[in-house]
């Protein structure tokens, strides 16, 4: 079986030397892998360490770098599949590090009978440092980050909505086509709904793991859930069935926050004081989880700032995405985004080996 293996960066020179020896360390036959990356308008070293890759003899069928001329992320993963020629397609993110065995785990699931296979996903942090340990432990946290499966290591077999570094059949990119360029942040999860509505299942393998590296400051952390929020308040507009109710729950609370503070204003006070109360008991309860974990460290006291932090972020940027649709609507009007996805379709039946 013939595996493109996919991954897509903009300005990621610093994170790409250990995901790179990640990939020359597959141990699947590295005659029957093709290395497909593409460089999103970097203005950094990534594309000269991707020709350096490519020029290193790993023994891999082929290395190919395309150039994509937008910073678009779905643009680039239509970019990487219009040149994709395997019979099995792996995305993996450009902050990503893979064992040696994950092309061959991928394989290994696909030919048991599978169409879309991935595993779990744990979060790690790069240059270890008790701050850093704290951002991951409230990224780990159910509290603060997901309750998506795939987040934590697999247990066992389970069929989910969504995967993330997942493992395409040919046939199943062929079906749905690309993905809409006309979402950010939330692209995979419409591409993973049009899946799901083709009839395949996307299987989440306990022998199937990954790694994601965390944001490294609060800064960054704050205007990634910001951004995350703001787009799912954008894709209500064109795929709700996309979303989980779960994906609203800080839009809930903040909007909740904000109504109790409007009437303590008017002197009833009373609900506010329910609200920060169980929040506040979900808030200490999730901190005090945290320090069960292994590499416990004195910032962890400020989880409980953090938490809400996070949450608040997230939800006040589902408002401004729910508040910008009309215009946002406007803006999508005249795009290409639907052609291209069936652009993808064309491209995937051409390049068949």
């Amino acid at each position: 079986m013939i595996v493109s293996l996919c991954m897509i960066a903009f300005n990621e020179a610093n994170a790409l030397d250990g995901l790179f020896k990640d990939i020359s360390l597959q141990e699947y036959p590295h005659e029957k892998i093709e290395v497909v990356f593409v460089d999103s308008m970097s203005t950094d070293a990534t594309h000269a360490k991707m020709e350096e890759f490519k020029n290193t003899d790993y023994g891999f069928l082929d290395v190919k770098i395309v150039q994509c001329q937008k910073r678009n992320q779905a643009y680039s993963w239509n970019a990487a599949l219009r040149n994709v020629t395997g019979d099995l397609i792996i995305r993996v993110d450009a902050h990503a590090r893979i064992p040696s065995n994950f092309v061959s785990r991928n394989v290994y699931n696909i030919r048991h009978g599978e169409n879309v296979v991935g595993g779990g996903r744990p979060n790690i942090s790069s240059n270890v440092s008790s701050w850093k340990l704290t951002l991951l432990a409230a990224e780990d946290s159910l509290f603060g980050s997901s309750i998506a499966g795939y987040r934590r290591p697999a247990t066992e077999k389970e069929y989910m909505d969504s995967l993330f570094h997942a493992a395409y059949r040919r046939k199943v990119i062929q079906k749905v086509g690309g993905f809409n360029e006309d979402l950010g942040r939330t692209e995979d999860n419409e591409f993973h709904y049009r899946i799901r509505q083709a009839g395949f299942k996307m299987c989440c393998c306990p022998d199937i793991i990954s790694y994601q590296h965390s944001r490294n400051t609060l800064k960054n952390m704050i205007r990634q859930k910001y951004a995350n929020g703001k787009w799912i308040g954008l894709t209500v507009s064109v795929c709700p069935g996309c979303l989980s109710y779960f994906h609203f729950a800080p839009f809930l609370f903040v909007t909740a926050l904000l109504f109790c503070l409007l009437l303590a204003a008017f002197g009833l006070p009373l609900l506010l004081y329910v609200l920060l109360i169980l929040y506040g008991m979900f808030d200490f309860v999730n901190t005090v989880s945290c320090f069960t974990m292994k590499n416990i460290q004195p910032q962890f006291l400020l989880l409980p700032v953090i938490f809400p932090l996070l949450h608040v972020s997230y939800g006040v940027g589902t408002i401004s995405g729910l508040i910008q649709i009309p215009m946002w609507k406007k803006k999508i009007a005249h795009s290409h985004a639907k052609e291209h996805i069936e652009e993808v379709k064309r491209k995937i039946a051409e390049n068949t080996r």
